[in-house]
Parts: structure tokens; sequence; C-alpha cells
């Protein structure tokens, strides 16, 4: 069988690079996402590479074929090469696990293509590919398990689990992009009877691994079976077959839409409608202050009202409040069109316009600011004349 040509391997400087790396001899491959999801007809963004060679001679052909090496993660074997276009490219020589404890392992370097496939985690992503030939390697059968939508782990689920923990939620996450139908049942029984292994990993690697779950076109059926097996429990108890309908109904209006799904979006839908929870769960899983302050605002959801007064006070974050709101379907779809025809105006007083038209500076000025900003608002925006007329007013003139 032979990697289908793609758009990504005449990108500028890949082939020098191959050429630097002695794809001739055999001494380097294309690796994971990029030869499966060539085979699967997506696009392909990240190029991995697989080498028989060295990390610190990797380094040194990187940088004699012109190219700059970041020694990106030397102790595991990855060395990043620079294209000319400016694209990573990163290259890892070929490894084995020597000890693993559920977080990270210690690895040992190899030569063995087989045994350095053996330690992916699934048969889809063991898949190797000869540049030079495009012959495709395919040592558990992943090219079959992806034509038939089956993520399989390579190995005894259960010890590939113990191994890393976050297997379990990386399962989840490439069923809802490559599979199809019921789990496939061994993997899938691993998963849950080791779910609570989840409670060992940092809440970081769980945040990313989620947000990179709920980013996918549609993973609803993904996250109500993990919700019904218990998969989530250990970690976000607050994920619950309500916050999945929240998330499938926010998924339709996206698609309704034509709204780029957000991993973020998408966990604010399925969270609880409680701010201080949201609050407490974004402080579980690291999340940054930006995002802890959208899940925040998110989880009290605006009732309905003027998309355009929506759109003064939350001008990042209107569209994502108006989709995740409880409001009916044609109202959703009437604000989203009048927050797109509409420019977001300046509002044309300050404080000093206040002061000059006798307002004694200090707490008089901004209660008098805000009451003919909320007023302003309040009739849709009208123009400079009846906003000085309401100062004029306000100050007795």
């Amino acid at each position: 069988m032979k990697l289908p040509a793609a758009p990504w391997q005449a990108r500028a400087g890949l082939r020098e690079l191959l050429d630097a790396l002695g794809v001739s001899k055999g001494h380097t491959r294309y690796v994971g996402g990029a030869v499966r999801d060539t085979l699967a007809g997506l696009a392909v963004e990240d190029i991995d590479l697989a080498t028989r060679l060295a990390p610190a001679e990797t380094m040194r052909r990187v940088r004699a074929a012109g190219m700059k090496a970041v020694p990106t993660g030397l102790a595991h074997g990855t060395v990043t090469a620079i294209l000319p276009d400016g694209g990573a490219v990163e290259v890892t020589t070929l490894r084995r696990d020597v000890t693993t404890d559920g977080r990270r392992a210690t690895v040992a370097f190899t030569d063995d293509w087989r045994e350095d496939a053996a330690r992916r985690d699934f048969t889809i992503n063991a898949l190797s590919a000869d540049p030079a030939s495009a012959t495709l390697h395919d040592y558990f059968g992943g090219a079959e398990d992806l034509a038939a939508g089956r993520v399989r782990f390579i190995g005894d689920p259960l010890t590939r689990i113990a191994e890393d923990h976050l297997r379990i939620l990386r399962f989840f996450r490439f069923h809802a992009r490559f599979g199809a139908g019921i789990p496939e049942a061994a993997a899938l029984a691993a998963c849950v009877a080791r779910a609570n292994d989840l409670m060992a990993l940092s809440r970081e690697r769980i945040a990313d691994e989620l947000l990179k779950l709920l980013a996918l076109p549609d993973p609803t059926a993904t996250l109500r079976l993990m919700v019904d097996r218990g998969i989530l429990s250990p970690v976000l108890p607050e994920i619950d077959a309500e916050g999945v309908t929240r998330l499938s109904r926010l998924i339709t209006r996206e698609t309704r839409q034509g709204v780029v799904p957000a991993g973020l979006r998408r966990l604010a839908a399925l969270l609880p409608r409680d701010p201080e929870r949201a609050a407490a769960i974004a402080r579980r899983l690291k999340l940054s202050n930006a995002a802890r302050a959208f899940l925040v605002l998110c989880a009290a959801p605006p009732p309905p009202g003027p998309a355009r007064a929506l759109g003064w006070r939350h001008p990042r974050e209107a569209v994502d409040l108006i989709l995740l709101a409880d409001w009916p379907e044609p109202a959703v779809d009437a604000a989203l069109a009048d927050l797109a025809l509409w420019e977001r105006p300046r509002f044309p007083l300050k404080g000093g316009d206040l002061v000059a038209l006798g307002i004694g500076p200090g707490p008089q000025v901004a209660a008098a600011l805000q009451a003919i900003e909320r007023a302003w608002i309040a009739a849709d925006f009208p123009d400079d004349a009846w906003v000085a007329a309401r100062a004029r007013e306000i100050a007795g003139r």
C-alpha cells in the first residue's frame, strides 16, 4: 500500500530536509498524524518524522542543510527543524519505553521501526511511510482500522492506559474524530474500568485534551457516551447530561450560523449555569485568567433583549453569549443577524464635557455619565446631538 500524494509533501525545503536525514538509506520516515490524515483524506498541518539517527546527528544534519535546528526535547529524542517558510517539522529518534508511571515515560533510543511503532497508543497512530517510495508501513492493522472507523489500542488496553492515563481521554478524542458507531468494546471497557486513573494527571493535561476534543466538528455523541459511562466523573463531576444537551444545541446553532467551533465556548455550554462553580472549575483546570473570566461570563447567560446592547457591553463575547443563550431559535437568529450588520459606535461623551456644563467633579460626574450611557443604550445608540441634549438636561441647562 502507498501513501497518496498530498500538498504538504511539496512544502518548500521538505525534500532538502529529507535528503539531509538520509531518506535514500532508509534512515527517516513520515509518521503519525500526517500519514493517518492523508490516508483519511484530511488536510495535514503538522509534519512529523521519525529517524534512526541520534538526536545530535539529526541536529548536525539539519544545520548542514542550512536550516535551523531547535533542541525541542533532546531527552526524548525530538529536534524541531525550521523550514524556509518558517514552518516546523518535528524529527524524533526511534524510541522504546524503559519505564512508565502513568504520567511520563523514560525512553531509550532504538533503530527498530516496529519497536518504535509499538509504543504508540492506537493502531491508526502507528503508521509510517517511506518518503522516497511512498511505501506504507503498518505493523498493527492501522490502515484497516482507519477505513473501518475503529480506534483500537495497540496491545492490551489496560496495559496501555497504565503506561499513560491520558490515553483514556485521547481514546475518546480520536473516536470522535475518526470513529464510526460504538467504540471498540475492549478499549471502551478498559477506559471505563480505569477512569479513576485520570485523577493522577495534571489538570493542565486534562484541560488541553478536553478542549481538543470539544473543538472537533461534532463531539456530542462522544461526550454523551463519556458522561453515561462516568469517564469524567473523577475529575469533572459537574459535567452531566444537561450540559451535553446544551452542547448539542450550541453545535446546531454554530452549524446553522457558519460559526467556527471553539473548544472554550463549547466547554462553557457543558458547565453548570453558575458563575461561582464555573470559576472553581476553571481554577481546577488551571485555565488562564482570560479563559476563567470567559467561562464565568457565559455561566450567567443574558436574558432576551436587544443584541446591540449586548454587543456594546461585551463586544468580544456577544456572539458567544447569544449562541449559548436559552433563547428560542428565531430570537438567536435575529440577534446574530442584527449584530452582523451593526458597527459598534463610540460613546460621544466624557467626564470633562459634564464638568464644563457645571456638574461637580467626582462621583456626580461618574453617576451622570453612567445614567446617560444607560439611556443612550436603551434608545438604541442615537446620535451625538441626542447625547448632548441629554447631558444639558441633567446639568439643568
